[in-house]
């Protein structure tokens, strides 16, 4: 893929897909940017793109096939972000999930497949695996549903790479592990802390820190989504997008209260955390494999990153939006 090609966002309201629409169309892609259907007419955080004027926005759902028929024409590649993505929603809400995850990727599979879209990049997540088995976990991991959301993910996977099997539909399946930076939900431990320590809280309720993650910072994991779309040799692949770096949710807590120069004290709550078998306890990517595909390589170290989502987080129109004083599920 090239400049003046023709790319739909689906998710494009949300934190990685605004992220991906600044930057194709900084790369010279024309943008389709799917925005989930509303009656107040948001856009989410297609509001505050730098690139407004120079995108089409649309406004729908991925849940109804007749829709992903109409917004894919005319369209050469589609990066497939539209999913429900909230792990404690998942509890009280499973089949949301399967109707937006599964049957979503089935529509936008299926009307790709009949408007003749050249290339289909669809989101995954590190999620699928589950707790690791062995690290760092490359695509060969087991997949383990710990949660409805992750099953959902798993059933989507799937079904995207059976449109590749059945139909050589030209589609990769991009596995990005735990994305953060400026917009990102405030259902999420890093922009919770980070609000809250902002708002002045001096105790923050938190669920369980022992856990480790790879963390990615936006604009690498949207790299490595541009690096796929322009490898032949990815389509029909599932390929990680990750740092090859691994950090318990503790320590990255007291990273932010360093850079924050914060006393804060953290507590854990009942509330918070996962049922026992449903907590996944380790992430970590091995990403070889986009590696050797594309030489993609993460630029953003977490220090950095962390300090640049502080800054963005912590100016009063962007942390107004954020309810310091919430459970965000």
């Amino acid at each position: 893929m090239t400049r003046n090609t023709t790319a739909l966002v689906t998710g494009a309201d949300g934190f990685i897909g605004s992220h991906l629409t600044e930057m194709l169309v900084r790369e010279g892609y024309r943008v389709r940017a799917l925005s989930q259907y509303n009656s107040f007419n948001s856009w989410g955080w297609l509001e505050d793109v730098d690139c407004r004027r120079d995108i089409e926005v649309v406004c729908g759902d991925i849940r109804d096939p007749h829709y992903c028929q109409h917004i894919t024409k005319g369209v050469d590649i589609v990066f497939h972000l539209a999913a429900l993505i909230a792990i404690p929603y998942s509890y009280v809400a499973p089949d949301s999930y399967v109707d937006t995850n599964v049957k979503g990727t089935l529509n936008i599979c299926q009307a790709a497949r009949d408007n003749a879209v050249k290339r289909i990049i669809h989101t995954s997540t590190s999620e699928v695996y589950g707790t690791a088995q062995y690290v760092p976990m490359d695509e060969k991991h087991p997949l383990q549903p710990q949660s409805p959301y992750s099953a959902s993910k798993i059933g989507a996977d799937a079904m995207a790479m059976s449109f590749f099997n059945a139909f050589d539909l030209p589609l990769t399946i991009a596995r990005p592990f735990n994305t953060y930076g400026p917009r990102q939900s405030a259902r999420a431990v890093i922009p919770t802390i980070i609000s809250q320590i902002a708002a002045g809280k001096r105790q923050i309720h938190l669920g369980d820190v022992t856990p480790t993650r790879d963390f990615n910072y936006v604009t690498d994991t949207c790299r490595g989504f541009l690096a796929l779309a322009r490898c032949d040799r990815a389509i029909g692949e599932t390929v990680n997008i990750g740092s090859n770096t691994e950090i318990s949710v503790g320590d990255t807590l007291h990273l932010i209260r360093e850079l924050m120069g914060s006393d804060v004290e953290f507590i854990s709550e009942t509330l918070r955390l996962r049922p026992g078998r449903s907590e996944v306890f380790r992430l970590w990517c091995d990403n070889q494999k986009i590696r050797a595909l594309t030489g993609f390589e993460p630029r953003v170290v977490i220090r950095e990153g962390l300090a640049a989502t502080i800054e963005w987080l912590t100016r009063p129109e962007n942390l107004a939006r954020y309810k310091a004083d919430l459970y965000n599920v």
